[in-house]
């Protein structure tokens, strides 16, 4: 008995020493790289958290498409460049070089990341084959879609360092603020950070407000860059009805989406716009007597999500117009992965501005109510999505209005161009088939731009003012200067380039549809010294924010470094 008990356990020993030997062993291929199953699983988890908000493996976008990569570069190679991006593009690698031309930018060092890490998602991009493109066009494409360069004007503005956000994460993002308002009629300013909270700024000093992880449980900030809490909006009336409304993120699935597609399109996350009902007096912390859910959508992937919600703040109580919530609707990535069709057609929500009445409830949910004015609402198709004011947008990121009551769109492009637009009930803006000015094939390679013929009957409503990528690569709405304290900067639209950090403005009174306003750059400086944002952030992405106060006046945020500013003056040089 004992002899067998023995022999019993020496072969349970060496079983367990030979799966436990068979499972250490890593399966790879003849290049090296894993094909282990659940490295490839852990690798699209930390793909998609800080590689997809500007890679896919179908069309190029902020950087280029990754499919076929490991059949093109060694999985080497390709640790390095995740390391350091930078580095081996100012060492002269060959490939690294034509990239940077190609995209214009530095790729963030992903150098937190481990090598295991680093590996597993590499594993999983080698899982990816390239796109095969019909080769489908409109003519030859253009490689300089606009030659002119953006001139440099002769205003400089100084700036101010006032505060800096408390850090809600690591390098390179510091802070992800991305909307400054106030409430109407205060001068109680607000910014809000994605990862959750929005600050009250008491004497220029940040206080949490509101968290949006400790009222909504299935609040998510990851993946990607714009995922989060998105937008904030006080209504009107707030110092006295206390209604503020809110969008965040939550997983896929988290409940019914009012606005869906296909069970046979995958859904990675979804949107929430939700009401909130406080005493407007109270400071922080926020708390609600009451929510209402106003809908939710579903989204492809965590890009070009639910952008800028906002009032009309030129209207006053009777107007049409008063009361009624602007909310920008971005493609949700569903061009660059394969679904143009989410887009182009007035049954679906995605790539709009939206206007709805909060104090409503003629909706399909019933829970908000669709404007008796907007332009699709007595279209006899019952499928029609009538909340849509406009359509054809990639990512309508910005919605902001002139003085004279126009309203502006800031929409991100894709490969070429940056676009901002005047905002027209009804209008169809172009987006899957326009990029600015410009034709485009959404079921070829989208990289590529065309010339268009001049058509009287052209449908679609083009930009007032653009650029290529040849000078940025993603617009950063601004504002129509209304402040005192720079008063060269009086009659001119304030905006910017999110990645390259740089300001510059359009003159008002040359916003008119049918042509493209000149754009100028503004030089900047800070105690009397020139600087510029990319160089204050090491040439790196700067992740520009602008907002205004309650008096006009223009401050400016970099996600970067967590850093707020404020323009103080100006002058000629």
């Amino acid at each position: 008995m004992k002899t067998t008990s023995l022999l019993s356990l020496s072969y349970l020993l060496l079983i367990l020493l030979i799966v436990s030997s068979c499972g250490g062993e890593t399966k790879k291929d003849n290049n090296g790289i894993s094909t282990d199953e659940a490295a490839i699983a852990a690798g699209q988890a930390t793909f998609e958290q800080t590689c997809g908000t500007c890679h896919n493996f179908m069309q190029a976008g902020i950087g280029p498409q990754l499919g076929g990569l490991t059949k093109e570069v060694s999985a080497d190679w390709i640790k390095k460049f995740i390391k350091n991006p930078q580095g081996m593009i100012d060492a002269g690698d060959e490939r690294a070089v034509t990239l940077f031309k190609q995209y214009n930018s530095y790729m963030p060092a992903f150098s937190y990341l481990s090598d295991e890490q680093i590996d597993q998602v590499i594993a999983y991009i080698n899982t990816k084959d390239g796109p095969a493109f019909s080769g489908t066009n409109a003519g030859e494409a253009l490689q300089n879609p606009i030659p002119d360069t953006i001139q440099t004007s002769d205003i400089t503005v100084e700036i101010k360092e006032i505060t800096s956000l408390p850090p809600s994460g690591k390098a390179p993002l510091i802070n992800r603020e991305t909307k400054m308002d106030q409430i109407p009629g205060t001068d109680r300013s607000f910014v809000v950070d994605l990862r959750g909270k929005l600050y009250e700024l008491v004497n220029g000093e940040p206080r949490v407000y509101m968290d949006m992880e400790a009222l909504q449980p299935k609040f998510i900030n990851t993946p990607g860059h714009g995922t989060g809490f998105g937008s904030f909006a006080f209504h009107p009336e707030f110092t006295s009805n206390g209604l503020l409304y809110t969008t965040h993120t939550e997983p896929a699935g988290s409940a019914p989406a009012d606005f869906a597609y296909a069970d046979s399109i995958r859904v990675k996350l979804q949107w929430v716009l939700t009401e909130w009902t406080t005493d407007p007096a109270a400071k922080a912390p926020f708390k609600a007597s009451k929510s209402k859910e106003l809908f939710r959508i579903n989204m492809v992937t965590q890009i070009h999500g639910m952008q800028d919600i906002r009032f009309n703040p030129t209207v006053k109580r009777g107007d049409a117009d008063y009361g009624l919530l602007y909310i920008g609707l971005g493609d949700g990535g569903a061009s660059e992965n394969g679904y143009p069709f989410l887009i182009d057609n007035l049954e679906t929500a995605w790539g709009s501005i939206f206007r709805i009445d909060p104090a409503g409830n003629n909706s399909k949910n019933g829970q908000y109510g669709i404007p008796a004015s907007n332009p699709f609402v007595n279209e006899s198709d019952p499928n029609t999505v009538k909340e849509i004011y406009a359509k054809g947008f990639r990512n309508p990121h910005r919605l902001t209005w002139l003085q004279s009551g126009e309203m502006l769109a800031s929409n991100i492009g894709h490969h070429m161009i940056e676009a901002l637009y005047i905002i027209l009930p009804g209008h169809n803006y172009g987006w899957p088939y326009r990029e600015g000015s410009f034709i485009i094939n959404p079921y070829d390679d989208m990289n590529k731009v065309y010339a268009r013929q001049m058509d009287p009957n052209d449908p679609i409503t083009y930009p007032v003012a653009e650029y290529d990528h040849d000078e940025g690569n993603a617009i950063l709405g601004g504002y129509e200067y209304t402040g005192s304290d720079v008063p060269e900067l009086k009659g001119k639209y304030v905006f910017g380039d999110i990645v390259h950090g740089w300001l510059a403005y359009v003159n008002v009174s040359d916003l008119k549809l049918g042509q493209v306003a000149t754009i100028k750059k503004l030089q900047v400086s800070m105690n009397g010294q020139p600087v510029s944002f990319k160089e204050m952030n090491d040439g790196q992405k700067v992740d520009l924010r602008l907002g205004t106060d309650a008096a006009g006046e223009l401050y400016i945020f970099t996600k970067s470094n967590g850093k707020a500013y404020k323009v103080v003056s100006s002058k000629p040089m």
